[in-house]
């Protein structure tokens, strides 16, 4: 299997770390963001969206980064990560689609438009779509602070791929321009999972790597 991803991408990171958290064998090809890797006609043969990450096993071409990380935990001999039970599934699969669909796209816009934009694009963020993320930020905010209240994890008692896909971004968590302090059950759910070891082993050792090849800095 090969996997084509962009260091520092959240998106890449939690796919990174299921590889880790289940120790497979995965042949890791980083791509270079600013080079323009992935928008390269090799690359799109591949992923038509030009986004990452894809995973390549044999004649599949698999990119979504929630349907990579349900293959690869299906690969796997330990259904931990997404359990074959089906209610439990069912969970996991609801909380993947619900950060997608929701949480997560509240909070990835407001981190693109108010920390990306102006911090690595050299461009102003829209104020009237920050308006509307942090609106809806806010509301999903506080449903998923409300069911973290004396739990852990979001599914049973350990770590699923719905907790690394819930806080794929929370590396720009405290970059927003947005107030967490109402919730701090959900804070206390991001600074338990921002400190996992599978989820550490993912992040760039350095920030100017983010978004480049490793071997070029």
């Amino acid at each position: 299997m090969k996997l084509y991803v962009i260091a520092g991408s959240p998106n890449s990171r939690k796919v990174l770390a299921v590889v880790k958290h289940l120790g497979i064998e995965v042949d890791i090809e980083y791509l270079d963001l600013f080079e323009g890797d992935h928008k390269q006609p090799a690359y799109t043969a591949l992923n038509p969206n030009g986004m990452v990450p894809t995973l390549v096993d044999g004649n599949l071409k698999l990119w979504e980064s929630n349907a990579i990380m349900q293959y690869l935990a299906d690969k796997s001999e330990d259904d931990a990560l997404f359990p074959e039970d089906l209610t439990r599934r069912a969970d996991v699969v609801r909380w993947q689609l619900w950060e997608l669909a929701h949480f997560n796209q509240a909070f990835g816009t407001l981190a693109f438009e108010s920390v990306a934009k102006p911090n690595f694009m050299g461009q102003e963020g829209n104020e009237a779509v920050i308006a509307w993320a942090k609106d809806n930020l806010n509301r999903f905010a506080s449903i998923l602070n409300q069911y973290m209240e004396g739990r852990d994890y979001l599914v049973g008692n350990e770590i699923t791929i719905a907790d690394y896909s819930m806080i794929h971004v929370e590396f720009f968590k405290e970059m927003v321009p947005f107030d967490w302090s109402p919730f701090p059950h959900l804070n206390a759910y991001f600074e338990r999972m921002r400190k996992s070891t599978h989820w550490v082993a993912t992040a760039p050792a350095s920030p100017d790597l983010i978004g480049r090849k490793p071997e070029s800095c």
